[in-house]
């Protein structure tokens, strides 16, 4: 019987991402929420991320989160029709300076469009 090293394995193939971080928000009796996401596409995705810094980075340093496996959050989103699961995402908006407004011209705003966006939660059960 032959063995398989790590060297062997499709490079294609998933791999598990271990522990995640992943965003919650806080529901109205305390308990914490899964906050789902979508795409530049628009598909609707569960996010988590491999590090608090890279959390923060994408979401900010006030976004409550929880530690979850990979597995864990797929079990809990796929029964509401997610399907998909992006780690560590990022915000996806133009670098600072490629515009320039016109002379005279004072900007209103600034809208910074990230690639995903919050579109739900899921209660988690107890112990989750």
């Amino acid at each position: 019987m032959e063995s398989t090293t790590h060297e062997d394995a499709d490079p294609e193939e998933r791999k598990p991402a271990g522990p995640l971080y992943v965003p919650v928000r806080l529901g109205s009796a305390g308990g914490k929420q899964l906050r789902f996401m979508r795409t530049p596409l628009g598909a609707r995705t569960a996010v988590g991320f491999t590090s608090v810094g890279r959390l923060t980075a994408a979401l900010g340093p006030r976004q409550p989160y929880i530690r979850l496996a990979e597995t864990c959050l797929r079990a809990l989103s796929e029964p509401l029709g997610v399907v998909l699961v992006t780690v560590d995402p990022q915000l996806a908006a133009a670098p600072v300076g490629l515009r320039t407004p016109a002379p005279g011209h004072t900007p209103t705003r600034t809208t910074v469009r990230p690639c995903l966006r919050h579109t739900g939660e899921v209660p988690l059960a107890v112990g989750a």
